[in-house]
């Protein structure tokens, strides 16, 4: 398995300041995180209202680093192309929220984003296997999607367990990424179950240096690694 990524989420970011928050992050060496998580909510699909497209599209003229779009909106089959089409690296639509998941994986990454399917914490794993066949990315929500600062669902590592072994296995070809209350207190347990990508909001943002934090959460996994 390849180093642990990191993609700190801005959603814990200062929105005043949201690209001088991204470059904190994209610094040389072990202090640069892998991908930025960029949570856009609808207050519809999750009850939190955040961003949208056209201020992803300002980011893209600023990052130097790739944006890792999470939809949690209604209709991503409509909404989610526009993302992937402004040149986000990976774009992640909600299994519960897709009507095509398939056409859309087909269609994200005709439009040259990596393909990425989200499920929440209550939701099965199985029944979407086969669709996850057409995905780069399956997001393990390990927290109820709207809103940043919950605490850590821990009974969705099996999911990730699950995931793990069906990648490990050849059945799957995905990066195996979760989402939720990922501190220094809860990546080893997720890193033992075979996460490959952590996103952390407040544990990377609310430390004195971000990169720094991506740091000591990248070696944190590192020495967790399932198997």
């Amino acid at each position: 398995m390849a180093e642990p990524l990191i993609a700190p989420s801005i959603l814990s970011a200062d929105f005043a300041r949201l690209g001088a928050e991204i470059a904190a992050v994209a610094q040389a060496g072990t202090a640069r995180a892998d991908w930025v998580h960029v949570d856009v909510m609808d207050a519809h699909f999750v009850p939190n209202l955040t961003l949208g497209l056209p201020v992803v599209q300002s980011l893209l003229k600023v990052a130097d680093i790739p944006l890792d779009c999470h939809l949690m909106i209604e209709d991503p089959d409509r909404w989610a192309i526009g993302y992937a089409e402004a040149g986000a690296y990976n774009v992640t639509v909600h299994a519960e929220a897709a009507k095509d998941p398939v056409k859309l994986a087909k269609d994200l990454r005709a439009a040259g984003a990596k393909a990425g399917l989200s499920i929440k914490p209550g939701t099965p794993l199985e029944p979407w296997l086969d669709a996850l066949k057409h995905y780069d990315t399956l997001l393990v929500m390990s927290v109820e999607p709207g809103f940043g600062g919950q605490s850590f669902i821990a009974d969705v590592l099996e999911k990730v367990r699950t995931a793990r072994r069906l990648v490990d296995t050849g059945q799957l070809k995905l990066v195996v990424e979760i989402d939720g209350g990922i501190n220094a207190d809860t990546i080893e347990q997720a890193a033992e179950a075979g996460v490959d990508c952590f996103v952390a909001g407040s544990a990377v943002y609310g430390a004195d240096d971000p990169g720094q934090a991506v740091a000591a959460l990248r070696a944190q996994a590192a020495r967790h690694r399932a198997g």
